[in-house]
């Protein structure tokens, strides 16, 4: 691909080209870039040594070159200005959105099961919830790619449902019928399945990381690495106001908006 996309682009010479965390080397038009974390930034600990040293010298040398930066969450935009410098102008906010498919149970009934969505990595801190579902009794279904697979391993040595990948009708419907959606990541960019379980009519229990707060809000319950199951109980004692607030909260979130945003970005770059 490093010298094939860029003899395709010399090509076609696209108007405008758009690309997620790094630029071809040479890009023979102006070019917007969508970052969604710089993780790799803020703890080196959360990929590999390989992949991180990758990242770091490809996406700030990308997010310079590049006439727009879109950012999918504020917590985003303000990482690409503290870390790389990039003046608060050029990065606009792009937030992700959730699929229609995701809403709730018609009856409002569910199941006594606790959902676990996204990769199987360290950087979801997985074994924190595998903690909190055993401390309350309550089983607990994983769903996600296993990038780890030796923490898969020790997630299903503790009784997890790890199911890995699953397809979307199939993912719907657990968030539907979940009791409760755990979400103990370290760090987000913006937490999309916090936003998926809202829209699916699940109580919420989440790390305080930044990122997951800008999307939720108070609509979702918060809770510190070992105060997991405490918060579990509250938010199933109080399902139906969270319930309705996560409803309410999820509806801020469109892709719609999020195109109407990008093409506004599209046309400044091309009026410039």
């Amino acid at each position: 691909m490093a010298v094939r996309l860029p003899l395709l682009l010399r090509r076609l010479r696209p108007a405008l080209a758009h690309f997620v965390h790094s630029l071809p080397l040479h890009v023979p038009s102006p070019s917007v870039l969508t970052v969604q974390d710089l993780s790799f930034e803020r703890d080196a600990s959360l990929m590999g040594r390989r992949e991180t040293a990758i990242f770091r010298a490809v996406v700030p040398r990308s997010a310079r070159r590049a006439a727009r930066v879109l950012a999918i969450s504020q917590r985003t935009k303000d990482d690409l200005v503290q870390l790389y410098g990039l003046p608060p102008e050029k990065v606009v906010v792009t937030p992700l959105a959730y699929d229609s498919i995701f809403r709730p149970e018609p009856d409002g009934s569910h199941d006594d099961y606790l959902l676990l969505v996204g990769a199987i990595e360290r950087r979801k801190d997985p074994l924190a919830a595998a903690a909190a579902a055993e401390e309350l009794g309550l089983p607990l279904v994983s769903v996600g790619p296993a990038r780890d697979a030796a923490l898969a391993s020790e997630l299903r040595r503790r009784g997890v449902d790890v199911r890995g990948f699953v397809e979307k009708d199939e993912l719907a419907r657990l968030y539907r019928r979940a009791a409760c959606l755990l979400f103990p990541s370290r760090y987000e960019g913006f937490g999309l399945p916090v936003a998926e379980g809202m829209a699916s009519g699940v109580p919420v229990v989440a790390s305080g990381d930044a990122a997951v707060r800008e999307v939720a809000g108070d609509a979702i319950l918060y809770a510190d690495r070992g105060d997991l199951a405490a918060a579990v109980r509250r938010a199933l004692a109080e399902r139906s106001r969270l319930v309705e607030g996560g409803l309410e909260r999820a509806r801020r979130f469109s892709w719609a908006e999020t195109a109407r945003l990008t093409a506004e970005v599209y046309r400044e770059v091309l009026d410039s």
